[in-house]
């Protein structure tokens, strides 16, 4: 039986990323995130947790499973839910990102769960409102919460990332997930290897904490967990690889390819799936696969970032009204 983390005085009111976090950290919002598991198995799926608190999606990227994750949880934990549509919103005005922002926070919300194209906007607007910030993926930088799941669904299946060798396979170059995986794996004692052609790494990868793989075949048979990325191609400016069969070809996970690997290594992918080009439906529906546990274990660990955060935030406020 695993071994519960001691109980920290959780001080940090914002989620920027994992980079910063240390590993008790991280600990801690997992062995929090399993406390909240039961509340999706009761028959009233409601706990009043965030009750009377606003929370705003803040989306200026398309999201499936993050931006409904979040909703959810929220919902979940009795919070109200705003949701912002850049569209049908001033920004397609010219209104600048803070001012919508401020303009919100003037309405009374509480926390904003934002996702942006550009790297740092989560950071930025921590420092510049007063409501809770998380990053639900900016830029090429981090993706918090999908790094959270990842390592929590890990976790569930493996008992502990102590020791575990990890693969990260794809478009490394463009992925936010692929970074807070990276620190929040290896801050929990994995031992990570970014794997792909030489034009899908990022600058600087040697800089990273991580082992570095051009092929997936000298790296399949020896790791416990794989995690397929998508190719990003709405980011990609040019042609990284001379063409998606090729792609495949040397990169793709298939039924063949998993024939070398371990018998119980997991197979994860954070979606949307590029079916028969990053993973075949055989592997991506099959015994292996922890990619549907992801999705539903987002939800619990959302649940425990949203009422963390929300913890920190008060407890600022009661020392702020001392001062």
């Amino acid at each position: 039986m695993r071994k519960k983390s001691k109980k920290l005085n959780w001080t940090h009111k914002h989620l920027l990323g994992l980079r910063d976090l240390t590993a008790e950290e991280i600990t801690y919002i997992l062995d929090t995130a399993e406390g909240f598991e039961q509340i999706s198995t009761r028959s009233v799926k409601k706990a009043p947790v965030l009750r009377g608190k606003v929370i705003v999606m803040l989306f200026f990227e398309d999201s499936t499973r993050t931006r409904n994750s979040f909703v959810l949880a929220a919902s979940r934990l009795s919070a109200d839910v705003l949701e912002f549509t850049k569209k049908t919103s001033s920004v397609s005005k010219g209104e600048t990102l803070l001012d919508t922002a401020k303009n919100l926070e003037a309405m009374g919300i509480d926390m904003i769960v934002i996702r942006h194209g550009a790297g740092g906007v989560p950071e930025f607007l921590s420092r510049n409102i007063n409501a809770c910030v998380i990053n639900a993926g900016d830029g090429y930088c981090e993706h918090p919460t999908q790094g959270l799941l990842d390592v929590y669904t890990i976790r569930k299946n493996k008992g502990s990332l102590k020791g575990l060798k990890i693969a990260i396979v794809g478009d490394i170059a463009h992925s936010r997930v692929a970074r807070s995986d990276m620190w929040a794996m290896t801050k929990l004692g994995a031992e990570v290897t970014f794997v792909g052609p030489p034009t899908l790494m990022p600058a600087k990868v040697n800089e990273l904490p991580v082992n570095i793989s051009y092929s997936l075949d000298e790296v399949i048979g020896k790791v416990d967990v794989i995690n397929m990325l998508r190719i990003q191609f709405e980011r990609m400016g040019g042609n990284p690889f001379p063409s998606v069969r090729e792609y495949s070809h040397y990169f793709g996970l298939t039924v063949d390819r998993m024939k070398n690997a371990k018998s119980d290594i997991l197979v994860m992918h954070p979606g949307p799936i590029n079916r028969g080009l990053e993973i075949e439906s055989q592997v991506a529906d099959g015994k292996n696969s922890v990619i549907l546990d992801q999705v539903k274990n987002g939800l619990a660990v959302r649940m425990a970032v949203l009422f963390l955060l929300n913890q920190a935030a008060m407890q600022q406020k009661k020392i702020n009204k001392k001062l």
